[in-house]
């Protein structure tokens, strides 16, 4: 649940806080005006990033007994999805060095310092939606295992499926044409809310229902030892 907070702060809120689409000159203002929240961005980014890796494990050991290649599968997105992302944010940092000044900054005018630091954050974007494919499909194939499970809700299963495929849907657009894209956006974002912070909610204030996981765990070994 926490991941979906810091994710619509650092991805959403941040964002359409400071940057000012066509304008470099205001958005080079808004970073400089708000340099905390800009950074709190980047740190929310980072608890997100650190956070994705024991989120891969708990979800393996509890989705193995429905499919372990698929529960693999949902390791491999998140780990990819986490290193794209991590090698993303670096590139954040870039406008805050081109607007701060430095050793080099005096062979740029203000105009065109502002201009590259413009483009650097105008390209997030560009690295979200590739960081958006990597997490649609780890959405399709966790709400697939959801679906097959008898220890889940398998509705939550199909939102968190349709939600995926949105991840997708604005992704590839965003590749094909990026204005179109916009006007997706925040629309195509609300299945993905509402699919994420059911799975959430459910973990959270019911939980799994423990007997059919060990029914469920049981018929797999079993399976395992015929096929052995």
């Amino acid at each position: 649940m926490a991941n979906i907070v810091l994710g619509f702060f650092a991805i959403g809120f941040v964002p359409a806080t400071i940057f000012v689409a066509g304008d470099a000159s205001a958005t080079a203002h808004n970073i400089q005006a708000n340099e905390g929240l800009y950074r709190l961005g980047i740190v929310a980014h980072v608890v997100i990033l650190a956070t994705n890796v024991p989120l891969a494990v708990i979800f393996y050991e509890l989705f193995k007994v429905v499919n372990r290649r698929l529960a693999l599968l949902v390791v491999f997105f998140t780990l990819v999805g986490t290193a794209v992302e991590g090698a993303n944010l670096a590139g954040q940092f870039t406008p805050l060095a081109l607007l701060e000044g430095g050793q080099n900054s005096s062979a740029f005018t203000s105009a065109q310092l502002q201009a590259q630091a413009y483009t650097s954050f105008a390209t997030q974007d560009t690295s979200y939606a590739i960081n958006s494919v990597f997490f649609g499909l780890y959405g399709l194939t966790i709400g697939y295992l959801v679906f097959r499970s008898t220890f889940l809700p398998r509705v939550i299963g199909v939102l968190l499926s349709i939600g995926a495929l949105c991840y997708l849907t604005y992704s590839f657009a965003s590749f094909i044409s990026p204005g179109f894209a916009a006007h997706l956006v925040p629309y195509i974002q609300l299945p993905s809310l509402v699919g994420e912070g059911s799975f959430c909610l459910w973990l959270l204030f019911v939980g799994v229902n423990v007997q059919r996981w060990d029914e469920q765990a049981a018929a797999a070994e079993a399976v395992k030892h015929l096929a052995a």
